[in-house]
C-alpha cells in the first residue's frame, strides 16, 4: 500500500472511452504531494490518456479532482499550478520570443528564469528569438518545453517521455534539475526509459490495457 498524504490528484471509477472502446477502465487512485512518480506501461496501456483527462484535455466518467477542482471545469485556474512536457511538441507558430512573453505572463515569473533554464541545457535561446516554435528542431523544442515547465515552479509536474529528444549533456542537466525539485511538489514522468528516472522516482505505477495493474512504492519493486 502506498501512503497517502495530502491528495494533489484522485480518481474513483475514471473511465475514457473512444469510439466505444475503454483506453481507461474504472481506475482508482490517489496521486499525493511529494509522490515521484514513474508513470510506466507498453504502448497503449493508457498512460497518455490518463495524462490528458488529468490536464483537462478529455471528457470522462467517473470521478478526477485536480488540486481539489474539477480539470474540465476549473482547467484554466488548475494549469496554472501544473507544468507539462508533451511527448510530441505542439505546432505552435508564435517565436520563441512570444512565448517566453507568454509563459512569463501566465506564471508571473520572469522571462530571465526561463532564459537560464534553457541556456543551461544547451539552447543558445536569443538567437532563436526571431524564430516560430514549430521550426526549431526537436531538441531545441524539447529544451524550451521543459524550460517552461520547470521555471514556473509548478505544484504539480507532468512529463511524457520528457527526454526522448535532448542530447546527452542535456539529458544530465535536466535530470539533476528534477533531482533538486521542490520536494512537495507531485512529479509524474511517464517513460519507457526506467533507468534513467530510477533515481528520482520513489513510487511505480504501470498500466495495461486502461488498468493500473502495479502501485508500489519504488522500493517494493524487485526488477529495479
Amino acid at each position: 500500500m502506498i501512503d497517502v498524504d495530502k491528495q494533489l490528484v484522485r480518481a474513483e471509477h475514471l473511465t475514457k472511452s473512444f469510439n466505444g472502446v475503454e483506453v481507461l477502465k474504472k481506475i482508482t487512485f490517489n496521486f499525493n504531494e511529494g509522490d515521484r512518480i514513474a508513470l510506466i506501461g507498453q504502448n497503449g496501456a493508457g498512460k497518455t490518456t490518463l495524462i490528458r483527462c488529468i490536464l483537462g484535455q478529455y471528457v470522462f466518467n467517473g470521478s478526477l479532482e485536480v488540486l481539489e477542482k474539477n480539470p474540465r471545469t476549473d482547467r484554466v485556474n488548475i494549469l496554472k499550478e501544473v507544468g507539462f512536457v508533451p511527448q510530441i511538441p505542439p505546432p505552435l507558430k508564435l517565436t520563441v520570443r512570444e512565448l517566453l512573453k507568454f509563459y512569463s505572463t501566465l506564471s508571473n515569473t520572469s522571462a530571465d528564469e526561463y532564459i537560464d533554464i534553457a541556456e543551461s541545457l544547451g539552447l543558445k535561446i536569443k538567437e532563436s528569438f526571431k524564430k516560430p516554435f514549430l521550426a526549431l528542431s526537436g531538441g531545441m523544442k524539447q529544451k524550451l518545453l521543459v524550460s517552461f515547465a520547470l521555471g514556473k515552479k509548478p505544484t504539480i509536474l507532468i512529463m511524457d517521455e520528457p527526454s526522448a529528444n535532448l542530447d546527452p549533456a542535456a539529458r544530465e542537466i535536466f535530470f539533476d534539475y528534477l533531482g533538486k525539485y521542490n520536494k512537495e511538489a507531485l512529479l509524474l514522468l511517464s517513460s519507457h526509459r526506467m533507468d534513467e528516472i530510477k533515481n528520482l522516482v520513489n513510487r511505480v505505477i504501470e498500466m495495461d490495457f486502461g488498468n493500473i495493474v502495479v502501485d508500489k512504492k519504488f522500493s517494493d519493486i524487485p526488477f529495479v
